[in-house]
C-alpha cells in the first residue's frame, strides 16, 4: 500500500514521510485505523485514491476509500448523475445501488431536477452519506417497489350499459 503511495504520490509521500522513523509511525497509525479491512480491501482502496485523489489521502479518506469497494456504493457525485438522470417512474430503473434510489427519494425527485447542481448536490450528497452510513453500520435497504401495471384487463360493457352512462354524463353536464 504504500510502495503504490510512494510511486504515484513521489513528492507528497517524501514530505509527509521525510524519514524512515516518519514512515514507521504512520505504517504504524494506518495499520491500526484500517485494522476492519482485509489487505485485498486495503490494495483496492488503494488503487481507488490513486484513481481518484489528486493529492496523498489521509486516513479519512482511505477509511472512506477502502469502504467503498465491499459495499458496491458508487461515489457520491456519480450517484448525483444517475438520480438526476434516472426517467420516471424512478422506482422502475435499474440503479446501480438501491442506496442512489433512496437518497434521491429523500432529497427529493422534484427539487433535484429543478434545482441548479450547486444547491441540489449538496442536498443530495447529505442524504446519500447519511444512507451509506446506515448502510455501513449494517442495515438493509429495501429495493424500491416497481409499479406495475394491472393485467387483467377491464371488460368491455354491454351496449345497455353504454347507453346508461351516456344518458348519466348527458344528465350531468345538461345536455
Amino acid at each position: 500500500m504504500f510502495g503504490l503511495l510512494k510511486l504515484s504520490y513521489h513528492n507528497q509521500f517524501n514530505a509527509a514521510f521525510p524519514d524512515v522513523q516518519t514512515l514507521n509511525h504512520a505504517k504504524r497509525l494506518w495499520l491500526e485505523s484500517l485494522a476492519g479491512f482485509s489487505p485485498e480491501q486495503m490494495l483496492a482502496g488503494t488503487k481507488r485514491a490513486i484513481k481518484h485523489c489528486e493529492y496523498l489521502p489521509t486516513i479519512h479518506k482511505m477509511l472512506q476509500l477502502c469502504a467503498e469497494g465491499d459495499s458496491g456504493l458508487p461515489e457520491p457525485r456519480a450517484a448525483y448523475r444517475e438520480a438526476c438522470n434516472a426517467p420516471s417512474p424512478k422506482a422502475n430503473q435499474n440503479w446501480s445501488h438501491p442506496a442512489v434510489y433512496h437518497a434521491g427519494r429523500a432529497a427529493d425527485w422534484f427539487f433535484l431536477a429543478n434545482n441548479p447542481e450547486s444547491s441540489a448536490y449538496p442536498v443530495f450528497a447529505a442524504h446519500y452519506k447519511k444512507i451509506c452510513e446506515r448502510l455501513m453500520a449494517g442495515e438493509q435497504l429495501p429495493a424500491p417497489e416497481q409499479v406495475q401495471l394491472e393485467h387483467k384487463p377491464a371488460e368491455p360493457l354491454s351496449k345497455a350499459e353504454n347507453a346508461k352512462k351516456l344518458a348519466e354524463l348527458r344528465a350531468q353536464l345538461e345536455i
